[in-house]
């Protein structure tokens, strides 16, 4: 499945929580940012796994990276 049809997928708020994970974030942080609990975020995650068909949190990673990349250039000195 492509980037494009899991985006097609996800609501906003999915969304929002694997921008916040491919930016690196942990489940409490991500939490902690979105005024929601981790239990919340987990339930997000695990719906997001579900609907991509994503089988382990590596995968996640990779896909949260691929739907949220931008072509912007990294900032100067990372």
């Amino acid at each position: 499945m492509s980037s494009t049809e899991v985006l097609d997928l996800l609501s906003t708020r999915e969304i929002e929580v694997l921008g916040h994970l491919a930016e690196g974030h942990t489940y409490s942080s991500i939490a902690r940012r979105m005024h929601l609990s981790p239990h919340t975020v987990d339930t997000y995650l695990r719906r997001i796994r579900g609907k991509a068909g994503v089988s382990n949190r590596a995968h996640l990673m990779i896909l949260a990276l691929q739907v949220t990349r931008r072509d912007e250039p990294w900032p100067k000195g990372t």
